[in-house]
């Protein structure tokens, strides 16, 4: 058989990565470039685009609902990232000992992850409903006053944030319990030696030897979080008062609700350097808090 020459196994090579080059042309680049340009024009979908300068940029600087959106978002992921770190945590280390059906438990906790997010998220509209819902009913039925779930300005968006955490935190207990794995069982068997206690072994062993997969969660919950667009859609509507607002809802209400193209890439590429700001202080605290 004939062997290739450099340029024909080149060729080849081109040949088998030319889909991905295609798919990354056409709805990474593409979309990318031409959202950057829209940041200066104003356009409505219908009409041409026009030249603006930075008036987006000055919009969005005094745009006080895009700051009550990213307030609301703060506030989500101030619920959500430590409760669901947390849980998952908790959880993984359970379904990392040997117990009874301890496969049956792992596929249940992370059945909601791929369930639809707009059925969980109706599921649980009529479980937060306020007269109807079975939280509120089970309440009644010890004599407590009824909660107002998703009416309040002040509890709305911690109930989606306990929500959300019940959705996901299927995903993260999947990566704890494989950092968990990968923990050498001679740490262990050493620390017991040494008479070490559960909570020492925990705190001194386990913690450290995860942290890549801490930061990882924790990256995934922060980017997960400021994607909150589901959740309020449904549930609220951004409401009331648009205390769940969140920022990517806002961006898609500007976009197909008020046909304001250019202010909704604005926002978008703004909320994408807020995100990168927030995973840099992240990482450099906590990896701070670890290793000093």
């Amino acid at each position: 058989m004939k062997k290739m020459n450099k340029y024909e196994n080149n060729r080849v090579g081109y040949l088998m990565g030319l889909p991905y080059i295609i798919f990354f042309l056409l709805f990474v680049a593409y979309p990318l470039i031409f959202s950057f340009i829209l940041v200066f024009h104003k356009w409505d979908i219908i009409g041409p685009m026009n030249f603006v300068g930075f008036v987006n940029f000055s919009h969005l600087l005094h745009d006080s609902l895009f700051w009550k959106s990213l307030g609301n978002t703060l506030i989500f992921l101030a619920i959500h990232i430590p409760l669901q770190i947390i849980i998952a945590l908790v959880i993984a280390n359970i379904l990392n000992q040997k117990i009874v059906a301890r496969g049956f438990f792992r596929a249940a906790f992370f059945l909601p992850v791929v369930i639809s997010g707009v059925v969980v998220t109706m599921i649980w509209q009529q479980l937060y409903s306020q007269e109807t819902g079975l939280f509120n009913m089970l309440l009644s039925k010890i004599s407590l006053p009824k909660i107002p779930w998703l009416i309040s300005t002040k509890l709305a968006m911690p109930s989606i944030a306990i929500m959300a955490t019940w959705k996901n935190v299927g995903l993260y207990i999947v990566l704890f319990l494989a950092g968990l794995q990968n923990v050498p069982v001679s740490l262990y068997e050493a620390a017991d030696l040494d008479g070490a206690t559960g909570v020492q072994k925990f705190l001194h062993i386990t913690i450290p030897m995860i942290n890549p997969t801490i930061i990882m969660v924790l990256i995934l919950s922060t980017l997960g979080g400021f994607s909150l667009f589901i959740e309020p859609y449904v549930m609220t509507g951004g409401g009331p008062m648009n205390s769940t607002l969140s920022c990517v809802l806002y961006i898609y209400k500007q976009a197909f609700y008020f046909n304001h193209m250019g202010y909704a890439a604005t926002l978008g590429f703004a909320v994408a350097f807020i995100i990168m700001i927030v995973v840099i202080i992240q990482r450099r605290l906590f990896e701070t808090e670890i290793y000093t």
